[in-house]
């Protein structure tokens, strides 16, 4: 009898040890997905993004960064439309942003300045999303005031 049960225990044993890495190798394929990151479409440039839509997301932004890559940047979210203040504390890449009304129309755009801790306002008290990149990509990729993204149309590649 203790034969009997201590061979089934290693069969049961060896076939716990059999799909452990067919676990694995699925539970590799979701992280990879999960790290797909959205992107925002203007139809001639495209950028892939980092979603802040939470205060402590939104308060870190891009803080503590030595690079990011060209094609990359951070949207923040938020829920109503407001006048957008940025700084730039322990933020050490030159960043640009643009400012965009509910409807994904680019407002303004500004230059950042690693350390900066003097806020940089936006004129228009009608914004909801703030699109931070390497600094001079609105200008590498013909974006200016008007150009717009489809706030429906963010979603991962």
């Amino acid at each position: 009898m203790i034969q009997v049960r201590s061979q089934a225990l290693s069969l049961l044993l060896l076939c716990a040890l059999a799909i452990t890495p067919a676990c694995d190798s699925d539970s590799r394929k979701i992280e990879v997905q999960e790290n797909v990151l959205p992107v925002v479409d203007f139809g001639h440039a495209r950028v892939s993004v980092e979603l802040a839509v939470d205060r402590a997301t939104q308060a870190k932004g891009l803080m503590f960064r030595k690079s990011m890559p060209e094609d990359q940047g951070m949207l923040f979210i938020f829920d109503r439309p407001k006048q957008m203040s940025f700084w730039m504390r322990n933020t050490y890449l030159p960043l640009d942003i643009g400012f965009f009304t509910a409807d994904g129309v680019l407002r303004e755009i500004y230059p950042l300045y690693p350390h900066d801790e003097n806020s940089r306002k936006s004129i228009r008290f009608d914004l909801v999303y703030a699109l931070e990149t390497n600094q001079g990509w609105f200008e590498r990729h013909g974006l200016k005031p008007g150009d717009k993204f489809d706030p429906m149309s963010i979603r991962n590649p």
